[in-house]
């Protein structure tokens, strides 16, 4: 009996310690320095890194991530796509749906071998697990103190198939992401070391200093600053660069970014333009015909950043860099990597806008990806089409929302049976569709909805102060949904779990329109498994409108006039209850029309049963 009490004080004291322990990140500076060899696809590189151990917690053991060992035959990459087949990403995939990766050639696979690696010169015992490494620490690193990695490592550039690699379809030569071995993430939630799958990434951040030795010919694109613009080609177009040994060095720095990434080509072109109060733009691409697209999209750049500025926060990083490069779109610190060659200017921006967003919700506001794609992912396309609707409003003029696209394709997923819980880790989805509609689509509904339970004015306030709030840290949704809670006054607890660990689905139904004594009762039904307000919607005959707001007792609040119509808060509907009546206070021949959430961002999967036109 007394061992179990001492065991239950024990674990008390540790539950407890993980609830007050304040806040905390660790921080990784890196001096990077590579050489290319640009024939034969290959580079050496070295790195020293500060690594500061800011958590209460020593640390014996760290983790590196070797992200380019996965582009091997036989690898959990391969072997994941293997089993999907035609259900994989079909950049990853032949048309018969077998995995590209298991047919590489030893010249074309991908790797990142360590060659030397030390901690304050001290030579580290190390096991490598394919994408992992595990360091046993020759010192261990106390609570808030620093310790110096250094590291020496050779790599070969795979062929492009995911992200990252050579000669992708565009003629790209070099898209060099993922390309140096990577400090794992360490948090209160413990190390973060997933394998690599192919998808999403969690860092450290810290500041880059990185140096790139590489063929005179080529032009470099890359997150950061360019320190030497005069010593290398195309940033001044007035300077002739000075090779040693037919190369040039290009000098990067980077401040609090947890990645960073390049791309190099000799065709690339440079063009930039200055955001107002915002951050200089830098285009590398390489022109022509098929990328004409990218001169006409310079002022629309300038209002995206203004536009996402108005609704989230002000970009914080001085410049910003879109790349021609990549499989499709990626972003990374202070860049991205796009295709280039769009078919109009709208699928450019659609593509640019998206991948820039992610510098909010994944860059910025450094949310773990492997854990919690959603929160990127999803606010990312949120913001996404906010932009568009904007810059380009004849594409939803006869929308309700610019999210209506999105909407629809979540009811349509919902519908067929296939949808996975949102919280998912990112690369145990059984399908790509799977992991597409959680992350991309629900996690965009996941603003939408909160959008239509909150009010427009209190979702933009919940959103500033979320990025102010957390900006250059790694917050979780438990921090995202205590801001909401804070700013709307209301309780969220309930949407945040259905949303997240449950696929239940929302269907409100008028269910009966009937006059009484000169008035007109209004029966609403809970047809769904999921509760939510319900904003109801009058037309009157002599065209005026009215929207009665029907909060969820849940809420234990509701949200304030939304639109330029008269708005009127009814008493709670009780979760527990199906059923939902009310009154109005005139004929039912002085009505015209009801409907359930005109706005349509409930999510709702059956509107058939959400209009009553009086004939």
């Amino acid at each position: 009996m007394k061992k179990l009490l001492i065991l239950l004080v024990v674990i008390t004291t540790s539950i407890l310690k993980s609830q007050i322990t304040p806040y905390y990140q660790q921080q990784a500076n890196y001096n990077i320095e590579v050489d290319v060899d640009t024939k034969n696809f290959k580079y050496k590189g070295k790195q020293q890194i500060n690594y500061i151990n800011n958590s209460p917690d020593t640390l014996s053991i760290v983790y590196f991530h070797l992200y380019w060992n996965a582009f091997q035959p036989n690898s959990m990459m391969d072997q994941q796509l293997i089993q999907l087949g035609k259900n994989a990403d079909q950049r990853m995939v032949t048309p018969e749906g077998e995995s590209r990766i298991s047919k590489l050639k030893p010249s074309e696979i991908g790797y990142q071998k360590i060659i030397s690696l030390k901690q304050e010169n001290v030579p580290l015992n190390y096991t490598i697990e394919e994408t992992i490494v595990k360091v046993k620490l020759d010192k261990p690193i106390l609570p808030n103190t620093a310790t110096v990695f250094t590291m020496d490592w050779e790599g070969q550039i795979p062929l492009m198939i995911r992200r990252a690699g050579r000669n992708n379809n565009e003629g790209i030569d070099f898209t060099m992401t993922q390309w140096y071995p990577k400090l794992a993430e360490y948090d209160y939630e413990g190390w973060h070391i997933s394998d690599y799958i192919a998808r999403e990434f969690q860092g450290v951040f810290g500041n880059y200093e990185v140096k790139i030795n590489i063929d005179k010919n080529y032009v470099v694109g890359a997150g950061g600053e360019l320190v030497n613009p005069k010593e290398v080609k195309g940033y001044d177009l007035d300077i002739k660069p000075k090779a040693r040994n037919n190369k040039v060095t290009w000098h990067f720095k980077a401040e609090n970014i947890h990645d960073f990434a390049w791309a190099a080509d000799p065709d690339y072109s440079v063009q930039t333009l200055q955001v107002p109060q915002g951050p200089k733009v830098y285009l590398v691409f390489q022109k022509s015909e098929k990328t004409k697209y990218w001169e006409d999209i310079k002022p629309l750049i300038i209002k995206y950043f203004q536009i996402m500025k108005e609704n989230f926060g002000a970009y914080p990083y001085p410049t910003y860099t879109f790349i021609q490069g990549g499989d499709g779109g990626m972003e990374y610190g202070m860049c991205s990597m796009v295709m280039g060659n769009a078919g109009s200017l709208y699928d450019l921006a659609k593509l640019m806008f998206h991948e820039a967003s992610h510098s909010w919700f994944q860059q910025v506001l450094a949310t773990n990806e492997s854990m919690r794609a959603w929160m990127d992912e999803g606010f990312t396309s949120y913001a996404e089409n906010l932009v568009l609707g904007e810059l380009f409003p004849e594409t939803v003029e006869n929308y309700p929302n610019s999210h209506l696209e999105t909407v629809s394709t979540y009811v349509n997923f919902a519908k067929s049976g296939q949808e996975e819980v949102m919280g998912l880790l990112a690369d145990h989805y059984q399908t790509n569709n799977g992991y597409s509609v959680a992350s991309y689509i629900k996690g965009e509904m996941f603003l939408v909805m909160l959008e239509y339970i909150v009010g427009k004015d209190n979702f933009t306030k919940i959103m500033k102060e979320y990025f102010q709030t957390w900006k250059f840290k790694h917050p979780t949704d438990k921090d995202f949904i205590h801001i909401a809670q804070k700013v709307s006054a209301m309780d969220l607890k309930w949407y945040w779990n259905y949303m997240t660990n449950t696929t239940r689905t929302i269907d409100y139904e008028i269910k009966k329109v009937e006059e009484l004594q000169g008035e007109t009762k209004i029966t609403l039904q809970n047809s769904g498994s999921f509760p939510m307000p319900v904003d109801v919607f009058i037309v009157y005959t002599n065209g005026n409108k009215e929207i009665y707001n029907v909060p969820l007792n849940l809420m234990r609040n509701s949200k304030k006039q939304e639109f330029g119509i008269p708005q009127k808060t009814l008493p709670y509907w009780k979760w527990t209850h199906k059923e939902y009546s009310f009154i109005l206070p005139i004929p039912l021949d002085k009505i015209d029309l009801i409907m359930l959430d005109a706005s349509q961002r409930l999510g709702d999967i059956d509107y058939q049963n959400n209009l009553y036109q009086n004939k």
